[in-house]
């Protein structure tokens, strides 16, 4: 494999090129003629063919001159962009990032989590950033623990030394499986408050109530497992839109009286009471809700 150019050889070649002969790319090097010649004859030495010609008839490249400046400048170019990309690691803050969101929030275009991470990322490349998924108790806890430092979610219960700040609205309605008995005829308000329905571990007696119902004949933890028990033509219960909208289309999710049956879950972020001002928090924040202000903490 022939030895790689010096970089500052390619470099005066190319600007070479680019001012189209010795004597005008002498301002943009600040280097002499003789200095330049010099260079192109040693870059021409180690290559082992010539790259331009020059004399009365003016600068004109060789057809391999004209192909080499090309790798060249693809090369520069890049090297470049590689330069960058190594001044912005240099500049931008490290460190970690500890991001926590409730399931079920990957179909959800509204918060699009996706897109805030890559965001997130084009500003902080050298962050590590970790992603959790857990029941809304439990981030609020990881987060007053310093476990996490943002939460996003719906939040029934409300934690003290949490900052909790409004994103948008959830829509929710009431779901069953074309399997289930209500699927088969008509379905009235009361039928449908005794029939068997799965509740969600962390909504307590009072969440349970708002939604209509006086109690649940099965719970979980997770959307995803409240999906396959509604599944199973057994249960009723509450899904996000969003979540249920492909099952739905598809014939394998029923709403249930959605005039009556229904509910908007308010999602916010949260973090803990006294970290407002740190900078990966701020920046989280403000790409999350780019149209809010940034609140101070009350």
């Amino acid at each position: 494999m022939p030895t790689l150019p010096n970089l500052k050889l390619l470099q005066v070649f190319a600007s070479v090129v680019e001012n189209q002969g010795y004597s005008r790319a002498q301002q943009a090097l600040n280097m002499t003629t003789p200095a330049i010649s010099a260079y192109m004859s040693e870059l021409e030495s180690q290559l082992g063919f010539i790259l331009c010609q020059r004399g009365r008839a003016g600068f004109a490249l060789t057809s391999k001159g004209e192909q080499f400046y090309a790798y060249t400048r693809e090369m520069l170019t890049t090297l470049s962009g590689w330069q960058s990309q190594v001044e912005t690691l240099k500049s931008a803050q490290g460190g970690t990032f500890a991001l926590g969101v409730v399931d079920a929030t990957v179909t959800d275009s509204t918060l699009d989590l996706p897109a805030v991470i890559a965001r997130f990322n084009q500003r902080f490349p050298a962050v590590f950033l970790t992603l959790s998924v857990c029941e809304p108790n439990e981030l609020q806890q990881q987060v007053l623990e310093d476990r996490l430092d943002l939460a996003i979610g719906h939040f029934p219960l409300r934690a003290s030394n949490l900052v909790t700040l409004p994103l948008y609205e959830e829509q929710q309605w009431l779901y069953c499986s074309p399997q289930h008995a209500l699927a088969q005829g008509d379905a009235d308000v009361r039928r449908v408050q005794q029939t068997g329905m799965v509740t969600r571990r962390y909504w307590n007696q009072q969440e349970l109530n708002k939604r209509g119902f006086r109690h649940s004949t099965a719970s979980v933890e997770s959307i995803e497992a409240q999906l396959t028990l509604i599944l199973s033509g057994r249960y009723i219960g509450f899904l996000p839109e969003h979540y249920a909208r492909s099952r739905e289309q598809q014939g394998q999710l029923l709403r249930l009286l959605p005039h009556h049956f229904h509910f908007r879950a308010p999602f916010s972020f949260a973090f803990r009471r006294g970290r407002a001002r740190e900078p990966l928090i701020r920046a989280m924040r403000e790409i999350l809700n780019p149209a809010r202000k940034t609140e101070r903490e009350s």
